[in-house]
């Protein structure tokens, strides 16, 4: 089922942010892992000789969690077209370097019609890198 449930993604496997989801309560929370392999082509430039994860992408693979969670809900259909549209009391305080993994943890806090908020976090051996609420919209299913 979790596999799955990455498929709701609308993503091509290049922006995916997302290797593992380890939980996942449809509609409500999830957690999921990303391991910097080291050979992403952002990385060559991000920084040349001393590779970080974006701090960018943390929030884009934050936002692909709580989509996941969010397309899940077996109450509500999946929305066409799903997308980051807000971003509130994001702090980026760390980053990740290759070899490392990052544990991303997305918790829906409201629905209201077409748009979805969630608090997200990302965190790598322990420590917050990453945190604060997203907002995604998308279009109702077609009834």
């Amino acid at each position: 089922m979790m596999n799955d449930a990455l498929k709701l993604l609308p993503h091509g496997p290049e922006f995916r942010f997302i290797d593992r989801l380890l939980t996942l309560e449809p509609g409500k929370n999830g957690t999921a892992e990303y391991t910097v392999r080291g050979d992403e082509p952002f990385l060559r430039g991000h920084f040349p000789g001393q590779p970080l994860f974006p701090g960018v992408l943390l929030v884009e693979a934050a936002a692909q969690l709580a989509g996941t969670i969010a397309q899940s809900d077996p109450g509500i259909p999946p929305m066409a077209g799903l997308k980051l549209t807000a971003m509130r009391g994001i702090k980026i305080l760390g980053t990740a370097k290759p070899g490392e993994i990052i544990r991303f943890e997305a918790k829906t806090l409201n629905r209201l019609g077409n748009l979805v908020q969630a608090q997200v976090s990302a965190a790598v051996n322990g420590q917050i890198v990453m945190q604060g609420e997203l907002t995604l919209s998308g279009s109702k299913a077609e009834e």
